[in-house]
């Protein structure tokens, strides 16, 4: 096996938010830690996230999809040529792609799984731009392998907090966590939505892309009848390993959700907000508790920086329980997604597998991503 040593990675992420491409210039060690070294939130150009949020209404053509593949390709390009003119450029580019439906239901035709998951942004497209190679398509080896494809991020987090007894909630536009343990396997699932259903509203409601520092979810007050409606969803009661996204919370589903929601739009912010902090503190107390004494909860992502989220988290979390942030830690709540894939990136170079099969339900370790010369 080929010696590991260091490597400098671009690693590109855009999530089910859609709000920008994440790019994050990395340096990945041996050992699997991960030093951030500059960051930046590429914004899509306007008619291109329109254009993204098309295909993930089910609004668009076959034709649209291959025309967004190479044109977020090239958005993504674009970010990487941003840090590439300020630190030249790195060992090799990780892309997770930009997910436009995933798919990790066992339904068959004809006797053929129908299991599935499609990321775009094509890798040659970001390969000859930036005359990198590129690692990219992350998640269709461990649905391949019998899996769900996700949550891939828990391989990094079991590497960079095992030793503690700990949940490791991402919170981007769907919201998932990874549990690391002193005496369990560590296992993760995506507990429900994140800042999906948050950013929706405010857009109908308020016209603006997301509650900044959650002032309107602050000023409103939780209608508990409806966030006990809320709740009833089959999702949240399903056993892991499972996870969800935008083709499972889709505008149809919350605009039906509002149907019965409360007059004053402040209280609705406050109660889909206060949705995805129940969620997450519900998920805990039937699939972690049970088997982990937690000590710690450890928040990332977007919602790491809404402090509505995190005071009705605090709220509903035992007290015994510490809350607190990736920042704690060294990482970056922003640029933490964009790190851990620049260790499976590492990791897929290296042909060391990179998937962890309590998290995703695969039958077996692989090797995930493919590997793209310029």
């Amino acid at each position: 096996m080929e010696e590991l040593e260091s490597k400098k990675i671009i690693a590109l992420m855009s999530g089910t938010s859609c709000d920008s491409i994440d790019a994050g210039l990395c340096e990945v060690m041996p050992d699997l830690s991960c030093r951030l070294i500059s960051g930046i939130n590429y914004k899509y150009p306007e008619h291109i996230r329109a254009k993204i949020f098309q295909l993930f209404s089910g609004n668009a053509s076959v034709k649209d999809v291959c025309l967004m593949n190479f044109a977020v390709g090239r958005c993504f390009a674009d970010a990487c040529k941003a840090l590439i003119s300020e630190f030249g450029k790195p060992d090799f580019i990780s892309s997770h792609g930009q997910t436009i439906y995933h798919y990790p239901f066992d339904e068959k035709i004809d006797n053929i799984s129908l299991k599935s998951t499609l990321q775009i942004g094509e890798s040659s497209v970001i390969a000859q731009e930036t005359g990198c190679t590129v690692i990219s398509n992350f998640r269709e080896a461990d649905i391949s392998a019998g899996g769900q494809g996700a949550p891939l991020v828990c391989f990094a987090d079991e590497k960079w907090f095992k030793g503690k007894n700990a949940a490791v909630q991402n919170i981007g536009g769907i919201a998932n966590v990874t549990v690391v343990s002193k005496g369990h396997d560590t296992f993760g699932f995506d507990t429900g939505p994140g800042n999906m259903i948050i950013d929706y509203c405010m857009n109908k409601f308020y016209g603006k892309p997301y509650d900044q520092d959650g002032k309107i979810a602050l000023a409103g007050n939780v209608c508990e009848s409806w966030l006990d409606c809320l709740m009833q969803d089959e999702y949240y009661y399903k056993n892991p390993p499972k996870t969800t996204g935008r083709e499972y919370f889709t505008p149809l589903y919350i605009e039906n959700a509002l149907k019965f929601a409360p007059e004053n739009p402040e209280d609705i912010i406050a109660t889909v907000t206060a949705l995805t902090a129940k969620t997450i503190a519900s998920a805990y107390e039937r699939f972690i508790y049970p088997d982990i004494d937690i000590e710690e909860v450890i928040i990332g992502g977007g919602g790491a920086y809404n402090p509505a989220i995190m005071k009705f988290l605090r709220a509903y979390l035992p007290k015994h329980i510490n809350l607190k942030t990736h920042e704690d830690y060294g990482i970056s709540n922003n640029f933490k997604e964009v790190m851990a894939f620049a260790v499976l990136g590492y990791c897929t170079y290296y042909n060391i597998p990179n998937n962890l099969p309590a998290c995703t339900g695969a039958k077996n370790r692989v090797v995930l991503g493919k590997v793209t010369n310029c």
